[in-house]
């Protein structure tokens, strides 16, 4: 999952996860705070919830002790996005707009803050 946590916190409740049953598997590379984080442990801890792979956590960076004794539960420390090609990419990106500024040319990926 990733998505906006200002658009909806706790998107994953308890009743995405009955729905979701013992095969269901959450992946969060977003926002912690989309995920109702204390329900998703219950389940995953009854065995009601087929796993979790994690890279965020509700309350950063804390992590809810009972997630690290789990077969079914992968934990990383919010470096989703720290691969080569992401980091190949980046740099890529960041020299493309140093390029294009002093040449006065559009940037790639622009972002407008209001004034």
């Amino acid at each position: 999952m990733h998505h906006c946590l200002h658009l909806q916190e706790h998107i994953i409740d308890k009743k995405i996860m009955l729905a979701l049953g013992k095969n269901g598997v959450i992946i969060n590379v977003g926002r912690g705070g989309l995920i109702d984080e204390k329900e998703m442990v219950s389940f995953l801890v009854r065995g009601e919830l087929g796993g979790a792979g994690l890279d965020v956590y509700e309350n950063e960076p804390n992590v809810p002790k009972e997630l690290f004794g789990l077969d079914n539960v992968v934990l990383s420390s919010h470096v989703s996005f720290a691969t080569q090609e992401a980091m190949t990419s980046l740099q890529t990106l960041v020299a493309t707009n140093i390029d294009s500024f002093f040449s006065n040319e559009p940037l790639l990926a622009e972002v407008n803050y209001p004034s």
